[in-house]
């Protein structure tokens, strides 16, 4: 007999998850009667939920055979980034916006667009409403610039030939010659800006924010009004503070991955409790 469920309970997705997770490292590619049996779901509707992830890109089919592609990592990922970013960041950007009296936010990619992973706000009317969660098209954005930096050109322009999911039109559209041309000075040089091409009055630098191995885990910004911050003024008064702040980010997401896998989920939730996360100043 099956437990009882929710009434919230969506049975596509646990159908959807069971899928996933028939694909084990002792049978990485199955074809779909052994989906099907390995989930006791029905021959069509495995085929479909098979599809349908298929057109999402996290499953691949080659003669009659299925096997996960590696954008599933993306899920597994976007835990184990979750359960700790925000907690090692806050004091940083907290920091970081008591100095410089402007807004501060951390993004990830997600396909062409970037997505909010944290933020501290001042009380400042511009433009656009940014929340944890906003997506942006990537080419307009310091952040989005900063992160598409990191990659080779054909991952780039494969990002970027997809639609954006965000409902916003950027002031400026990205042209691909010039585009690639400043993400190679925005590499070289450490930040991305952005004046004025997502939206007319804001301006925003990044830098990046990097992981135990180096790589660019995600960006960090300050945002200003362009009618109150030139262009210069972000150069040379608030990038210094920024690249501090998303140093010290760096360092202590690099301690935090080092700490045993039991000591990060028992801390997760008080990751102030862990004395090599404390800020420099405690």
């Amino acid at each position: 007999m099956s437990p009882e469920r929710s009434p919230e309970f969506i049975e596509a997705i646990s159908r959807g998850l069971s899928v996933i997770t028939a694909f084990t490292p002792e049978y990485p590619s199955l074809t779909l009667s052994q989906v099907a049996k390995a989930t006791d779901l029905a021959r069509p509707t495995a085929r479909r939920i098979l599809m349908t992830l298929q057109e999402l890109e996290y499953v691949r089919a080659d003669k009659g055979l299925f096997a996960l592609t590696p954008r599933v990592m993306e899920l597994g990922m976007a835990y184990v980034g979750s359960l700790g970013l925000w907690d090692v960041a806050k004091p940083h950007l907290e920091a970081l916006v008591s100095h410089t009296h402007e807004s501060a936010s951390m993004a990830q990619l997600d396909g062409p667009d970037i997505v909010y992973v944290a933020r501290v706000a001042v009380p400042k009317l511009i433009g656009l409403r940014v929340d944890i969660g906003t997506r942006f098209p990537a080419p307009p954005t310091s952040q989005g610039k900063v992160l598409l930096a990191d990659m080779e050109r054909r991952e780039i322009l494969q990002r970027l030939s997809d639609p954006s999911r965000s409902s916003v039109i950027p002031v400026v559209q990205w042209d691909q010659k010039s585009f690639l041309e400043e993400l190679d000075r925005v590499k070289q040089q450490g930040y991305a800006l952005a004046d004025e091409e997502l939206a007319r009055g804001i301006r925003s630098i990044a830098v990046p924010v990097r992981d135990s191995h180096g790589r660019v885990l995600a960006s960090m910004n300050t945002t200003v009004h362009a009618a109150e911050t030139s262009v210069e003024a972000l150069l040379t008064k608030h990038l210094p503070p920024l690249r501090e702040a998303a140093d010290a980010v760096t360092e202590d997401w690099t301690r935090w991955q080092s700490l045993p896998s039991h000591v990060r989920e028992r801390d997760a939730a008080d990751v102030g409790r862990i004395p090599l996360l404390a800020s420099p100043e405690d």
